[in-house]
């Protein structure tokens, strides 16, 4: 079997790598495991609701700008937690990712960090892995 990942990190653009890859540095002080995938909500809906239902990932991370529906697919999509980092625009600076993200319907619970902070995401994840691992 295969050893699936602790984190699934989905950008909705290739754009977004700068953040993904600081997201990723993160992650790999904590020495987590992780994959990366680049599936938008829009372009891609089918392959993205076919790689979250497939996924093993205790943790979502979603990276995403403008309308910044990915996060809230996702977590639409699975029980496990999401967190988005929205990603600042040149039209409204990323005030509109960071309000879709922001502001999800009840029972789709979407925590969110602050613009461009996949670093905060990273260390969000480690958060949430140390308590349902129980470790301090």
């Amino acid at each position: 079997m295969l050893d699936m990942p602790e984190i699934s990190i989905i950008c909705g653009s290739e754009s977004d790598e700068e953040i993904v890859r600081k997201t990723c540095d993160v992650l790999d002080e904590y020495e987590i495991s992780y994959e990366w995938k680049v599936l938008s909500a829009h372009r891609d809906p089918e392959a993205l609701d076919s790689y979250v239902s497939g996924s093993n990932a205790r943790i979502f991370i979603c990276i995403a700008g403008l309308s910044a529906a990915l996060p809230g697919v996702v977590a639409s999509k699975t029980k496990r937690p999401v967190i988005g980092v929205p990603v600042s625009g040149k039209l409204l600076g990323g005030l509109d990712a960071l309000l879709s993200i922001v502001q999800m319907p009840k029972g789709v619970p979407v925590a969110c960090v602050g613009l461009d902070n996949g670093q905060n995401a990273a260390h969000l994840a480690a958060r949430i892995l140390s308590v349902t691992d129980k470790k301090e």
